[in-house]
Formats: structure tokens, sequence, C-alpha cells
């Protein structure tokens, strides 16, 4: 046994030994209980970050530690590996996505391997495979089938120069990244999948059927989904078309929530793409600039909350369905076509949004909500209370004033509705998903154009509709429109004449909806899922960071109600526990460019400055350069704060990278970078090894013989073992792996500290018993040291594998204590302590105090008149 600690050595050794054993290959087995531990595949940007390392390790410790407590464990791995940023390296690099993503995925699959993780890599899978994405095109056919999936025209930001349709990212104040030319909003044709569907049942599961997820991701759920009662109604128009026709039969629809505030209506938006404001652009240039001028805004619902809100009165107007006055129509950039009906009634003295717009045009603000106690109405200072619906009673209202806001609602609709202009209505923020992408690298959509026929599904028996992998993005658009064996040979399946292909590719969250699922078969050239998706789903434990806590959680579950509504699946929630880890920060440090732009620096190159209480004011580079101090923030590539794995793994080794994520910080918790603690995982390491060797040198590598009897310091430390094992164990059970850490020292210092009273017999036995504990609790934290530990103590010849070897359990009569300590106290004041039987009476201990030497010399003589025992703590001698 090398006498030092080479952390190379040990790791290539164990890495070796599980490799030709095969050691983490998974099987369905029917005698044992599953559990399914999943991370969040990565997406292969080249290297793995720190996040990744952490992310991955509490996914592993989960694996061993649920491995050896009897459980058949699957712990998959995958790649994310459609996408923008391939494009992007594409671009600048000028090779192809495939060839750059595939180059990165053999690296990152390199880096996961060298720290050492239980990943069953037989079932690996790309989302750029093609036996991959054919399930994304087959399950897409299903839901057109079914109605699920269908077209519609699509508002999307258009780049003028490139002739291309940009990601939201790709939109840069307004303009494309690359170009810089202002982006367009146009409408295009595109699919989507009726989310909206489930939103109910989405919503139903996430407050009762999801009792394993943080509580905030579950109300980031919640509000995403965003169920509203209020009144759908009309306002009425005549205002009609070219041909001499009502525009939408004469009646602009809107939503809200606030129907008790409907006498305070005093104007009507509707968005650029509205049929009203389109009718009055004809006859109003000034309403068609505007419109032209709308096309470069945003198209999402997050960039309208942020731009400037901007708005055109036109020459129409619509009629108030109550009072029957005519109200101005505004064309607004803030009103979205794709939400509700497209109009919003505009109530400025009890909404903040139309209380600006109000102020901002000089459009009439009327009062009709009055709260008790409240200082005067200000016209152009907004206050909270202007929006008070609990509080608020309505006034100015007519047969509607002097209610509440459930009243004055209800009195609203029911008006309505006897007019035939509304009803009561439940709405939802969630909006079907748009999965069309004008972009290369992605799923093909599998549908076939046709001059006769239109838009054909591809039939099932020519799926995959394969993409092809040769092409190079050079910003002119889409390079799948040029490529000629994309489209050759292509005809319609209806009538077989020359036809094209969709150009479109999926939205990448499609491919993570469900890869999930595809772990459980990935070999499966048959069937989307099958046997193994029955054994394994739902999976018990979801590991990823909180920035994927509403889309691709969202997503993923709509897709598996889909299936389950296929048949394809049993169950209803894809993940029954959930837990998002903190983030790994560091330090960031920057110097000034001539732009009065920031250059940052990495801290390992910064020597810091502090000041008089320790704290970081700025630093210093190599040539004297004065830096600035940015805080703490994210490790990223732009601030140049992250720490290379590859580099920890070269100097410390990969049990060091892993013990230090999972020491530091609680799973959930942020993760400040700390050099001096990465050391410090070091030496602890070290520090095992140390006392292997000792071990190994002092004969203590096989079991002692018969039946030990320990003594006193045997039977101390035997306690103290299995104390800490049994609050190891605890925290173990609910994924506390920093205090699991910190239990693990505990018992290395144990062992350090015991002085054994003979080299043999119990003692020795006692010794083996505590680090055979000590290797198995640390084992799913740093798996490398404590396999070769475990083999060179020869504790494998004794219970087995440590892949396999059960869990230590805690030895409940080594919790027993033959003797106790008390506190001894003669008037209250503690002189001494006294050593007792664990099983002595009341009366026992009064003897043994009056008995003892502590009392005999501080009492000089004086007659005890009463003795207090207090059980466990002390004796109480008054005199």
């Amino acid at each position: 046994m090398n006498p030092s600690y080479k952390p190379a050595d040990v790791e290539s050794a164990a890495q070796a030994y599980w490799t030709a054993a095969d050691a983490y290959r998974v099987t369905e087995d029917a005698r044992k209980k599953k559990y399914y531990a999943c991370s969040m595949l990565p997406y292969p940007s080249g290297k793995l970050h720190m996040g990744h390392v952490r992310n991955y390790t509490i996914n592993d410790m989960l694996t061993r530690y649920l491995r050896m407590s009897g459980y058949n464990v699957l712990m998959p791995m995958g790649w994310d590996a459609f996408g923008l940023p391939a494009e992007n390296a594409a671009l600048k690099n000028g090779v192809p996505p495939a060839a750059w993503t595939y180059e990165n995925i053999s690296y990152m699959k390199g880096q996961l391997q060298a720290m050492g993780l239980a990943i069953d890599w037989s079932r690996e899978i790309a989302t750029c495979d093609p036996g991959y994405y054919k399930w994304n095109q087959w399950l897409f056919l299903k839901m057109l089938e079914k109605g699920i999936a269908y077209r519609k025209t699509q508002v999307v930001n258009w780049d003028p120069v490139d002739q291309t349709v940009l990601a939201n990212e790709q939109v840069i104040d307004g303009k494309g990244w690359r170009t810089g030319a202002p982006v367009e909003r146009r409408e295009i044709p595109g699919y989507y999948l009726k989310i909206s569907d489930y939103a109910e049942e989405l919503l139903e599961h996430t407050q009762h059927k999801l009792p394993g997820w943080p509580e905030r991701v579950k109300l980031m759920q919640e509000n995403w989904i965003g169920r509203s009662e209020g009144v759908r109604f009309a306002f009425t128009h005549n205002i009609r078309d070219d041909k001499g026709a009502l525009i939408q039969g004469g009646r602009m629809y809107v939503f809200t929530t606030r129907a008790d505030t409907i006498m305070g209506v005093t104007f009507c938006a509707v968005a650029p793409e509205h049929p009203l404001a389109l009718h009055a652009a004809k006859s109003d240039p000034k309403v068609a600039a505007f419109i032209e001028e709308c096309k470069s805004g945003g198209t999402t619902e997050a960039e309208l909350a942020t731009q400037e809100k901007k708005g055109l009165r036109t020459s129409l107007t619509v009629t108030h369905p109550i009072t029957e006055e005519q109200v101005p129509v505004w064309v607004g950039n803030y009103v979205l076509m794709s939400y509700g009906d497209g109009a919003v009634m505009g109530v400025p003295a009890h909404d903040e949004r139309d209380f600006a717009f109000a102020n901002k045009y000089g459009i009439e603000i009327i009062q009709v909500v009055l709260v008790d106690d409240e200082p005067h109405f200000n016209y152009h200072r907004w206050q909270d209370w202007y929006a008070d619906k609990e509080r608020g009673v309505t006034i100015n209202s007519d047969n509607f004033s002097g209610m509440s806001y459930a009243e004055a609602v209800k009195a609203v609709a029911h008006a309505l509705e006897q007019k035939g202009l509304g009803e009561m209505k439940t709405t939802w923020r969630l909006r079907d998903w748009g999965i069309s992408r004008q972009r290369y690298w992605g799923t093909p959509i599998p549908i076939i154009h046709c001059e006769q026929h239109g838009a054909v599904p591809v039939p099932e028996k020519d799926l995959p509709v394969v993409l092809p992998t040769d092409c190079v993005p050079d910003g002119s658009g889409n390079p799948l429109h040029k490529h000629e064996g994309f489209h050759a040979g292509v005809v319609c399946p209806v009538c077989g004449k020359p036809a094209r292909r969709e150009t479109d590719t999926m939205d990448t969250f499609v491919d993570s909806s469900w890869y999930f699922m595809r772990y459980c078969d990935p070999k499966n050239d048959e069937a989307m899922v099958a046997g193994g998706a029955d054994y394994w789903m739902p999976m018990d434990q979801y590991i990823g960071g909180i920035e994927h806590a509403i889309l691709h959680l969202l997503y993923a579950r709509f897709w598996t109600k889909v299936m389950r509504d296929l048949g394809l699946v049993k169950c209803d929630e894809p993940f029954s526990k959930l837990l998002t880890q903190g983030m790994v920060l560091n330090h960031i440090f920057y110097t000034r460019n001539e732009k009065g732009g920031k250059d940052y620096h990495p801290p390992s190159e910064v020597t810091q400055v502090l000041d008089t209480q320790g704290r970081i004011t700025g630093g210093t580079l190599a040539d004297g350069t004065k830096v600035e101090y940015g805080g703490v923030g994210k490790m990223g590539k732009s601030e140049r704060n992250g720490v290379d794995p590859q580099d920890l793994i070269e100097k410390y080794g990969a049990d060091t990278a892993r013990l230090y994520t999972m020491f530091t910080a609680p799973p959930e918790a942020t993760l400040e970078w700390n050099d001096a603690a990465v050391e410090g995982s070091y030496r602890f390491l070290r520090r095992v090894w140390n006392f292997g060797v000792a071990l190994d040198g002092a004969g203590a590598n096989s079991a002692v013989e018969g039946k030990p009897v320990f003594g006193k310091e045997a039977k101390a430390l035997r306690r103290e073992v299995h104390t800490v094992l049994r609050q190891i164990d605890y925290d173990y059970q609910r994924m506390q792996y920093n205090t699991v850490v910190s239990g693990a020292m505990k018992l290395l210092n144990a062992l350090e500290g015991f002085k054994p009273a003979e080299p043999d017999g119990g003692d020795r036995a006692a010794v083996r018993e505590a680090m055979g504990i000590l290797l198995r609790c640390l084992y799913p934290a740093t798996p490398h040291i404590a396999h070769q530990l475990w083999h060179q103590l020869g504790y494998d010849k004794e219970i087995g594998e440590l892949l396999d070897a059960p869990w230590p359990v805690v030895d409940v009569g080594a919790l027993e204590q033959d003797e106790i300590e008390l506190m001894l106290q003669i008037n209250g004041k503690l002189r001494g302590s006294l050593h007792v039987p664990a099983t002595a009476s009341k009366q026992e201990i009064e003897k043994i105090a009056l008995a003892s030497e502590a009392f005999v010399k501080h009492a000089e003589g004086v007659t005890a008149k009463r003795v207090i025992v207090v059980p466990g703590r002390l004796v109480n001698v008054v005199v």
C-alpha cells in the first residue's frame, strides 16, 4: 500500500475496477424495490462546470447510499444536444453543429467518467440522435391526429437583413444580435401544442400530487398556469369591413377580473394585429405607422412588461355594455393578440398600468372604488389602495354603487348575461406551446407541403425525417431551405406529386420533455417507451437548477399526461420528488476598459486586497494593475470566475472535488467558492488514507476471530461511532449531505483519538468496525479512496464488495453505557463530577455522592441535610 495519498493512482485503479466489472449497469428486477434518481441532462457546451459537479455528486451520493440499502437504483445520463448555441458555434468556427456537438459530448463524457459517477452508460442518449428524435416526430403526429397539435399563424422576431427568425435572446435592444438591424414582428404559420387543455389538471396536480416538491417551485408553477375567475364580455360596435360586414360580428370581447370597475372604463386598447386596429390603419396613416413601429417591439409577455407603454388613439369607438356610451379605441403596444381576445378595457383609476397610460396621454380617469380611511384620490400619483379589491366599495357606479368586490362582480356579470353580452368565465395565463422554430439544429417537424393538399403529415413508416448533419449556418437564414438533399425526391403522401419538406424544427424543450422516459427503454427501436418505463416511472428523485422550475418542468408534466392519455405510460406525474440545488458562486474582479465597459479577470489571477475587517475591497494583477471587486456571483464564462473541474481533479483528485461541493453547504443552498476549503477537503482525505496505511501496517487488514470482548475504552469508541452513525444515516435519508461529511470527520477524529489498551482482541475489533463504518459512510461522497482502502484492509473478503456492501446498522447495544458521569454540586456550586453505574437507583447515587472525595473535601465534616438528584445530569448536596 502506497504510504502517500496519490489521488490519480487511487482513482484510475478504482475506475478500472468498476469498468471491468461493468459495475453500474442496471436492469429491471422485480425482486428489488426500484429507485430512479436522475439529474437534469446537460447541454454539451464543451466543458463541465462546478454546477455540474455539484448536481451529479448529489445524485451519485443518493444512488450509492440507496444501492447499499438494498434498492435497485437507476442513475442514467444523456445530452440535451440540439439548440441555438451549436448554430452560433458553427457561425463562429465554420464547422457543422453536429461535429461540434459530438466532439463536446466526447470530452464532457470523459470528464463525467473522471468524477467516478455511478452512471449506467449503456442507457446514454443524445437528443440529436435520429433514434431519439424519431419519437419526437412520432408523438407529434399522434398529437396531430388527436387535435392536441395544430397549425396557426404566430408572431415572431424577424431580421430583415438576414431574412431569418430570431429567438428572443437574439434580440438585443430591439435589434438583431448579428446584423444590428431593427427587428420586426411578423406573423408566420407554426405548430402549437394544446397544453391549455391540460391547465386544470396541471394546476390541480400541482396543488395535490407533488408533495415531494419545494413549495416555491409549486407556487411558480401555479402562477405560470395562472387560473383567473372573471367576466368575458363584449363592447358592441357598428364597424364594418370593406365588404360591409361587421368586423368580428360587431363585438369586441375583453376579459377582466375586475368587473366591479366596469363603470370606470374610459378607453379600450387593442393589439396592433387586432382586426379593429388593422381596419383603422387603412384610413389613418398615423395608425398604420404606429402598427409598423410596434412590429419592432417584443413578442413575449415578459418583454412587453418591461418596454415603454405606447399607444395611439384611433377614430373608432365601441359601445359600453352598461351605460351605452361611446368608448374610444386605442392601439397599444403592450396588448398581445395571442392573449385572450387581443383587447383590454382601460380603467385608469384602479389599474396601475392604465393609470400611467392615461396620465401620459391625457385620458379621463373616473374613480369607481373607494377604500375607507385612505387619503384623498390623487389623479396624478398612483397609490396601491386604488387597486385594493378586498377593502374597496363601489362608488359612482349607478345601480352597482355601495357593493363589495364580490357583490359587484356578481351583479355586473348578471346584468351582462341578461343583455346577452357576457358571462362569468375562468381563464388561464397558460398559453398553448408554440414549438415551431425557424432554425436548423433541431428535430425536423414531420410535415410535407403540397401545392394541392397543403400541410400533410409524413407517413409513420417514413420516420425519422433525418436532419442533414453537413450544414454550416452562415447567418443567411435556415440552411434547410436550400439543402437539396433534404428536399430531394420528396412527394406528397396524398397525391404523389413533388413537394417540399417543412424546414421548421421543434423547440428544444420538446427534446427535454420526455428524455427521462427514454432512459428506461433507450435501445428500443420499436416503441417510444415499453416495459422499462412501466418499471422505473414515475421518477423517484429529480435534481436540477431552480432556473428550470417553470417551463421545463411544466412541459415535462404536460408531455407525460399526453403520453398517459395515449396509453404509453401509466403515471400522471413524472417526478415524485424534486431537489433544486443551489448555485455555485465565486468572486468577481474586473477593470474598466476605454469604453467604460468591464474586462473581467479570473479570481486565481488576482491578489486580494482586504480592509481591516478582512473584507475584500479590490485586488491587483501580477503586473501590479489594480482591479475592482464586483462581489460574489454565479460562476460564468462572461465574468471569467468559473473554476474548471478538470484543473481541480488534476490537482487534488475527483474525490476532493466531490467532497468539497458536498461539505461546504446543504444541497439546496448556494455554495460560495473557497480555495482554502478545497485544500481542507484534500487534507481530510489524506488523513483518512494515512490512517488506513497505519492500520494496514499494524496488520489490521483482517477480521478478529471469535466474539470480541470490549474493554472500557473500546466501548466508549463504539458508543461514539454508533451515535455519529445514527445521525449520518438520518442525514442521508433527508439528503443533507453537508452534515453527512461533517459526521464522517467526527468518525475519523474518534479513530485518531482512540488509544488502544491492547493491540489485539476487543480494541482492534472496535477500531476495525469503526473504520469499516467510516469507509461506508464516506463511500457515496468519495468512492475512489473508500474503494481502495476497503480492498486494502480486507473488508471485501469479510463483508463483500463495497458497491453492494450492506449499509451499516446502528448497534443499539453499543449506545448503552455501563456508567454515566454526573456533575456534583455542593450548595449549588460545582465541585466536581461522579461516575455512577448507568442503572444506579437514586439511593445508590446518593451514597456514591456522599462517599466521594469531592464531597468529603468541600463539606469539611458538615453533615448533609439532603441530596437532590437530577437524573442523567447532576447531584446537588445541601449541607
